[in-house]
This record gives C-alpha cells, structure tokens and sequence, in this order.
C-alpha cells in the first residue's frame, strides 16, 4: 500500500508566484523519504497543503488511501507534523502539551498520559515534564515538538528540518528513535539541509527545485552522483602560492592553508606525500565540500540541459 500519493500538485498563490508547478510524489507504506532542494523551492508549501494549512490550486493527494478533498479528517489522523518553526503553547507545562495533543485525535487521557511519558522519556525531557514550554531550550523544544506529533501514534510522520539548531549529541539520539518508529512501521518524510542526515536516514530521496520534481530515487543512486569532494588543509607552514600537485586542483585560501579538489574515493595520501616532497606539513584537515548544495548545482544543470561537470 502507499502511504501517500501526490498527482499533478499545483499551488499559484495570489500574488501570482506559481510555487509548485504538477508536482507527482509516491511514498511507499514504511518508507523513509528524504523531501530536500534549496530555500524557496516549495517543500515547505507541500507540506502546508498535505496538512491542509494551504489551499492546493490543482490536484490531488491521497494518504493511505484517503482522499485530502473528501476525507480530510481521515487523512488528518493519519499525520503527525513536526513543523519548522517552533508553534508551542510557552505557557503550558510539557507533559500537558503532549496529552491535550493527543485529546485532539481523540486518544483516552488515561492512554495520553502512558503516551506522553512514553515519548518525553524517549527524547530524554521526562524529567522536564512539569516545566513549562518557554523554560526549554531550542533543542528541547525541537523534541518535545517531535514528542507532540508521535503521541497519537500516526502512520505518516513529516518532518520539516527536526535538527536544525540541535547539537550533534542530540541530533543522534533523535536520528535513533526515527530509525526505531520507521522499523515499527511508520513511514517518514523527512526535509532537511543536511545531506548526510538525509543520506544517512532514508532510503529514497525526492529532490525539488522552483516547483518541480528534478530527481525521485533511491538515496544510493542519487548520492553516486557526487563524484568530488574539496578539502581544506591548513599547513605549518607559510606559503605565498598554492603549490603545485599533480592531477589534483589546488587552491591558496591564505598563506596557511590551500584548497585540494579530489575524485571521490581517491584519498589523499598522494596529496600529503606530494607536499611532503615540497617539504610542506599539514596541521590539520577538514571537508569543505556542501554536498547537498553541489548535487543541487549538478541536478539542476542535468534536467535544464546544461553541462555537469
């Protein structure tokens, strides 16, 4: 069964910016989908309209089979959202937040409560249960957002960038309980302007640029098209030009470090051994590469027929 299916999907908003332009999206039942493109490209209006906060111009989107026109709050039961922006009641005590979420869905109190200590103990805030919102900091927040949209146990949970602000330590205990709900049986989408995260999570990936689907595939095919990679070495040396390496681009950041351009897989022993030879040392290393953004780059060069380099 598919968990959600997205046909011809169009929205022009009334100043005239077309934002989606027939959008087509399948999402397998128990999948973890990866929704990514750059700021402006119309993930955030696709998740609106999936949740009815935004009116569709054109289309049609069906959720476990239900149909988002004329069973809207079947669909609705259907869904947790974890929203981009912090939308907390800061007044209200955490453990409150998740049980009142859950009466909405109709879930018995007595059932909320197991619930809510369920998931606060999973994102580590049960001990902050009886605090109030605006007493948690950014990350908190951003889990008990996570924790609130998991209480009525929804089959379809969208994720709109869950990490962002989030320190590593925290990122990987939620990175955990995703993978945890996916193997029980929840389907995830998820967006995010981490492609490791993306990469590291879902099995598929769908790719959106100015309103239109550019790439839809498994996560192993999409990442293979990132063939380079760049990194930053700072040398002990002083330099005053980037030194020369043979079948490698260099580049002078500055008179301690230069940029080093390699084929992926291809290591840089050969760069180190090179600058050794050049009686050069290297301090210390680190990728500078954007890789979400150059497979932006070399996606959008591909479909509007330019040339990939």
């Amino acid at each position: 069964m598919n968990a959600l299916v997205i046909e011809n999907l169009r929205k022009v908003y009334r100043n005239g910016v077309e934002a989606l332009k027939g959008i087509d999206l399948t999402v397998k039942e128990g999948d973890f989908c990866a929704l990514l493109g750059p700021n402006g490209a119309g993930k955030t209006t696709v998740i609106g309209i999936l949740t009815s906060l935004v009116t569709k111009s054109a289309g049609r989107i069906r959720a476990f089979g239900y149909d988002l026109d004329r069973e809207i709050e079947a669909v609705k039961a259907c869904i947790g959202v974890v929203p981009q922006e912090v939308n907390l009641n800061m007044f209200e005590k955490n453990q409150n937040v998740l049980i009142n979420q859950a009466g909405y869905y109709g879930v018995p109190r007595r059932v909320a409560r197991v619930r809510a200590e369920k998931y606060l103990r999973a994102l580590h805030l049960w001990d902050r249960r009886d605090d109030v919102t605006r007493n948690l900091s950014g990350g908190m927040k951003r889990r008990l957002m996570i924790a609130r949209a998991l209480v009525h146990e929804p089959k379809l949970l969208i994720l709109d960038e869950p990490t962002a602000g989030v320190d590593i330590e925290i990122r990987r205990l939620m990175w955990n309980l995703l993978r945890k709900i996916n193997a029980e049986g929840t389907t995830i989408i998820l967006t995010t302007h981490y492609l490791e995260e993306a990469e590291s999570l879902c099995r598929n990936i769908a790719i959106i640029d100015e309103g239109k689907i550019i790439e839809n595939d498994l996560m192993v095919n999409v990442v293979r098209k990132l063939q380079r990679e760049v990194f930053v070495l700072s040398l002990e040396n002083t330099i005053d030009q980037a030194p020369a390496l043979d079948g490698y681009k260099v580049r002078l950041r500055n008179n301690h470090e230069i940029e080093v351009e390699v084929e992926k897989g291809q290591g840089l022993n050969n760069v180190f051994r090179a600058l050794s030879d050049q009686s050069l040392n290297v301090a210390s290393m680190r990728t500078k590469t954007n890789r979400l953004e150059e497979l932006f780059i070399r996606l959008v060069k591909s479909k509007s027929g330019g040339e990939s380099t």
